[in-house]
């Protein structure tokens, strides 16, 4: 029975356990504050919660769980599968304390087809927000490239931004070089262009066979028609698919397959996955998935699977280099989700055993690596510890950099690292206004100042950190320093760093909270990681400064031309598909344009080069 705080009702669960249904569903265990300790999926939902408080031995890390248990919810389903996929979704969403967890990545490489009249065929990243058909995902960026390079000789289809396809007058390159068929300008019919899309879609499904038999028929009927250079151009398709399909298959047929192996050591793991598409070789990508105390490879690997496969589609046939729990019920969940059968397999031979082993020895390097990078990290923030002679290693530093060219679209980054490294998503960047041009000092001011205000309005997002590192010398530092004061901010550790003579890496003068000034040189590991995040800021802050000088120039360099109002500049912008575009263009092909005259062409031509 779980104890609970005083106070606070004895939260009973054998008498929480009788009152559930038999039923499946998702089960959750909250603490006396509401957090929320772990997300559990149940064939039975009395029966598998009744388990926790019963009297057999238990793992010290499951008794720790229980033993601040003090609340229990649960949603009845329709079937096993729909709980494991419910458990998938909340383990997401609540981050649970007590369960493994999949770290979201966002970066997964896939191939797109968009929708539309003339879909485009590209590799895309990040959340499925464009409409359109998404293959994958791809264990590395390679893979896609080889997919896409292969696919765009084979279907010709377009890869070019929406915005330069409606604006084409005339095939670009990739038309010239035959990776194109150039609906831009109506080279290939609608109908044709739709047909080639659909055969994209047979190859990245798999279907490589059924779609030879049609190329081979597409063939056949071209011939007899004696449209022979249509039939040339199939045969040569045919033969690149056909070749392809020779060169990789294995055990003598083409395969969808994904080798899964974990390697777990001192709290951490790691799950490499190698993936086989249609009998290709897509490579492998490695996971280091959170633990939370959890040292059974077995339960890491089958959270890896459960979570990993809600999400992605999975294949037929996953080799496995262990068995995991409830294997029968994750084969059920992932085949229904999949629509077709899914076997999980944990004894192989031949191909596959060679494959299952060169996987295991790759997780096992990968967490080595892992493990040495992370070590790295943590002796780097224990020698910054030591140089500011703090209590304990800081646990959030920040740094900011400012970035212009000679006062022009002036932007301010500031990247956060924590324990771990950066902490990307928390990366902020800010657009300096109003303050006179080059003023380095003045846009220090102004984003700090919009950086600590929630922290000075109290706000209950508000976060401080540990070390404040700017990116300058004892004038910034000034800045910083009074706009710690202004917000009432406590507990910052402030430190300046100035670059060293022919600002040489390693040479940095570091200005220390207590007026000190040390050069720790580039041996240091504490200098090594100040460097590093110095780095990272500097190339935020320039990455949103050229984002928005190009911005602004694109529609100044237009606006400061007598004539030229926003609908003209719209039109003049979409005849050419952009800036680039209008000013390769001459005086004439200028003119073309609805509602420019001869001299305002000229005007606009002279801008452009410098002349007006």
């Amino acid at each position: 029975m779980a104890k609970s705080p005083p106070g606070q009702p004895i939260f009973d669960g054998h008498a929480e356990a009788a009152r559930l249904p038999l039923a499946p569903g998702v089960y959750r265990m909250f603490d006396a504050d509401g957090g929320v300790l772990y997300v559990g999926k149940a064939r039975a939902l009395r029966n598998r919660v009744g388990s926790y408080f019963s009297a057999t031995p238990k793992p010290a890390r499951i008794m720790l769980m229980l033993a601040q248990v003090a609340r229990l919810e649960v949603t009845v389903t329709r079937s096993e599968a729909d709980a494991l996929v419910l458990e998938n979704e909340l383990i997401k969403s609540l981050q649970p304390r007590y369960n493994v967890m999949l770290r979201d990545d966002k970066s997964y490489p896939y191939v797109l087809i968009t929708r539309g009249d003339a879909p485009r065929l590209v590799v895309h990243r990040g959340p499925q927000s464009v409409p359109g058909r998404y293959f994958g995902p791809y264990p590395n960026v390679t893979a896609v490239r080889e997919t896409l390079n292969l696919m765009h000789k084979l279907f010709r289809l377009r890869n070019c931004e929406d915005s330069v396809f409606r604006n084409r007058s005339r095939p670009c390159l990739q038309y010239q070089i035959g990776r194109c068929s150039a609906p831009c300008v109506g080279v290939i019919d609608p109908a044709q262009y739709a047909d080639s899309v659909r055969r994209a879609e047979l190859f990245l499904e798999g279907r490589s066979d059924e779609l030879s038999g049609e190329l081979t028929a597409a063939m056949q009927a071209a011939s007899d028609a004696l449209e022979f250079e249509k039939a040339a151009q199939l045969r040569d398709t045919i033969g690149l698919i056909r070749r392809l399909q020779s060169r990789q298959t294995m055990d003598g047929r083409s395969a969808d397959l994904d080798v899964l192996a974990v390697a777990l050591q001192g709290g951490a793991a790691c799950v490499l996955l190698l993936a086989f598409r249609d009998g290709r070789n897509l490579g492998t990508h490695a996971f280091f998935p959170r633990t939370n105390g959890v040292d059974s490879a077995e339960e890491v690997l089958g959270a890896f699977v459960s979570q990993y496969y809600g999400t992605q589609s999975a294949p037929g046939e996953i080799v496995l280099d262990r068995d995991i729990p409830e294997r029968e019920l994750i084969e059920q969940a992932l085949g229904e989700r999949a629509g077709h059968k899914v076997v999980l397999r944990t004894s192989v031979r031949g191909e596959r055993a060679a494959q299952l082993d060169m996987v295991r020895r790759n997780a096992a390097l990968a967490l080595a690596s892992e493990l040495t990078s992370s070590s790295a990290q943590q002796a780097r923030v224990e020698a910054l510890r030591e140089l500011l002679g703090l209590s304990e290693v800081p646990n959030r530093i920040e740094c900011f950099d400012i970035s212009h060219t000679m006062g022009e679209a002036t932007v301010a980054s500031c990247v956060v690292f924590d324990a771990q490294g950066p902490a990307r998503k928390q990366y902020r960047r800010y657009n300096i206004t109003g303050i006179q041009p080059g003023d380095d000092y003045a846009a220090m001011h102004q984003a700090l100042q919009r950086r600590f205000r929630p922290v000075a309005e109290a706000a209950a997002d508000a976060v401080v950190p540990d070390v404040l590192l700017i990116d300058g010398g004892a004038g910034q530092v000034a800045q910083a320093r009074a706009v710690l004061l202004e917000a009432s901010v406590d507990g910052v550790v402030l430190v300046g760093v100035a670059k060293g003579p022919e600002r040489k890496p390693g040479a940095e003068t570091l200005l220390l909270p207590n007026g000190h000034e040390v050069a720790p040189g580039p041996a240091s590991p504490a200098l090594q990681l100040i460097q590093q995040v110095r780095d990272e800021a500097h190339r935020f802050a320039i990455t949103g400064h050229r984002q928005r000088r190009m911005k602004a120039r694109v529609t100044s360099r237009l606006e400061d031309i007598p004539g030229i109002g926003p609908r003209r500049r719209a039109a003049l912008l979409k005849h050419f598909g952009g800036l680039p575009g209008l000013k390769a263009a001459a005086v004439d092909e200028i003119t073309r344009v609805e509602g420019v005259s001869g001299a305002l062409a000229q005007r606009i031509w002279e801008q452009l080069h410098g002349l007006g």
